[in-house]
């Protein structure tokens, strides 16, 4: 167990050592050249040991989940990239960071991009999150970050329409006698938007040890219009509803079609779970 510690202590250090050096042309990651922000999520089975800081502000202690999946909520405030809660192992953290598409015109001023590391196998689920000022309710975005540490060497991939942007059915007029949401928009709203308040990434881990975050404020991440990243609508009825599992469920097994929601080819288990989760 001693270790095990040790080794985790180690690759934590290291990590830090590597987070202050600058990228560089040609690394073979698939990361652009350039100055940049680097944020580790590190996975840990117990609560963080007082003995081991936030890493000058670049790391971020979450819960590892490694026997059933746990959630770190991850608060995020507007200013400079900074930590400001390291220590998300009792479910919550913080983080800050600029606003990435101020007039929303789908071009960010700002990329991410992320990578699992850690032993293989390991599998996360990162969504960016915000409460909806009419109804009150918190809205997550449909389209959800997919984090599994496979074999062989990791490489970088852009994230910044996953971690950087809301798309989700928004409420645009509320009854307020009857208290209900009576008219949704499905549409994409940027960190820090009015539309949206407190705004946060929910990390859903299973057992993935370390995600590696690098923020690039020099490059830009051009993202879909919500018209070209619809949410998973398996009949095509412009809505997310008990219609679409129908659809999904008829069409178990076959490849391709609206039902293929995921696109990963075939339509199976994993389209009728991304249905069921953005139900509404």
């Amino acid at each position: 167990m001693k270790a095990t510690k040790l080794v985790l202590l180690l690759a934590v250090s290291l990590l830090l050592v590597l987070s202050a050096l600058p990228a560089s042309a040609g690394n073979g990651n698939d990361v652009p050249s350039g100055p940049h922000y680097n944020l580790n999520l590190i996975g840990m089975e117990k609560t963080k040991n007082p003995n081991i800081g936030c890493g000058e502000g670049h790391r971020i202690f979450v819960q590892l989940g490694k026997n059933e999946r746990a959630t770190t909520r991850i608060m995020l405030t507007e200013g400079d990239f900074a930590v400001l809660d390291c220590d998300g192992t009792d479910g919550e953290a913080a983080f800050q960071l600029p606003n990435p598409d101020p007039d929303n015109d789908g071009t960010t001023e700002y990329s991410v991009y992320a990578r699992a590391l850690g032993k293989p196998n390991g599998h996360a689920e990162m969504a960016t999150c915000a409460t909806d000022p009419l109804t009150g309710e918190e809205v997550c975005s449909v389209h959800v970050l997919e984090l599994t540490r496979t074999k062989g060497r990791q490489k970088f991939q852009n994230v910044s329409k996953y971690l950087l942007y809301i798309y989700a059915y928004v409420c645009t007029d509320y009854d307020e006698v009857a208290e209900a949401c009576i008219a949704w928009e499905y549409m994409r709203v940027p960190l820090f938007s009015d539309l949206m308040e407190d705004y946060l990434w929910s990390y859903d881990n299973n057992g993935l040890r370390i995600v590696q975050l690098r923020f690039y404020p020099e490059e830009e991440t051009t993202v879909p219009d919500p018209g070209d990243w619809p949410p998973p609508d398996a009949n095509g009825d412009s809505s997310v509803n008990l219609f679409d599992l129908v659809a999904v469920a008829t069409s178990f097994g076959s490849t391709g079609g609206n039902a293929d929601v995921n696109g990963d080819g075939v339509v199976n288990i994993l389209d009728l779970v991304m249905v069921a989760t953005n139900l509404w």
